[in-house]
């Protein structure tokens, strides 16, 4: 490993969990995304280009909410689908996901991306089953397409939280991705989720290529019911209260 690369290496790792990365990585760079380089990839390692940080800017926010948007317009087969041309298991995070696929979002978001990581959830002890009912009474709705749209599938990074967005000397890279077909709103709610820098200038970004649709801002906890599930599942109890107050918000807009 030189100066120049970084290398992730698990020899214990799912055969696909790093070819998943890469599988992703080249699946968003080919809707125009800006991504870390990926060197070299096998069953137990990934080489990536090693990313220099630096301070966030504003016009550094804007070309990446513009690109954000040309990747999620580049569009995916169906909700869930998998990057192009990989057929193997998909995760987010350690964790794995699946590659089902739906032809319309409520459906698919529920069963596929919520419902899977709540059953952890509670079998870890992590959220109460009480608490666990009430989630899933609000996925209702969601399951039947209340929240559904005209919108085609987009092509989305999956687990854009603000540690898988690096700011360079040359503009934002994106790294880690969790990539399916998916709804353009999830990744900005993802963003929003952690606290992503000067995301304001983000949104502008976007919305300068792709207009959101309106009340997209009082559907942020509708999208933050899949990363919220996904941590109850794996990193404590206070994930399962925050999973609970998404749910109760996604009660009332229903």
């Amino acid at each position: 490993m030189s100066a120049d690369t970084y290398t992730k290496t698990d020899r214990s790792a799912h055969p696909d969990f790093f070819a998943a990365e890469a599988a992703g990585l080249q699946w968003l760079r080919d809707g125009g995304a800006t991504v870390v380089d990926v060197l070299d990839v096998d069953r137990t390692h990934i080489e990536l280009e090693r990313l220099i940080p630096t301070s966030p800017t504003g016009d550094a926010a804007r070309r990446f909410g513009a690109e954000l948007a040309g990747a999620h317009d580049a569009g995916a087969r169906q909700f869930g689908c998998p990057p192009e041309g990989f057929t193997g298991q998909m995760f987010i995070g350690a964790r794995p996901m699946s590659s089902v696929e739906h032809p319309s979002w409520g459906a698919f978001y529920i069963a596929e991306r919520v419902l899977p990581f709540l059953r952890t959830a509670v079998d870890a002890g992590n959220i109460s089953t009480s608490d666990a009912a009430d989630v899933e009474r609000a996925c209702g709705p969601v399951a039947d397409g209340v929240f559904d749209d005209a919108d085609p599938p987009a092509r989305i990074h999956g687990d854009l939280w603000t540690g898988n967005v690096v700011w360079t000397a040359s503009g934002v890279v994106m790294i880690d991705p969790a990539a399916h077909g998916g709804h353009r709103e999830t990744d900005l709610a993802m963003l929003a989720l952690f606290g992503a820098p000067l995301l304001d200038d983000i949104v502008d970004g976007y919305r300068s290529v792709h207009p959101l649709r309106d009340g997209w801002e009082q559907r942020v906890p509708l999208h933050q019911l899949h990363p919220l599930a996904v941590h109850a599942a794996g990193h404590g109890p206070s994930y399962g209260v925050a999973l609970r107050r998404a749910a109760d918000a996604v009660a009332r807009l229903s």
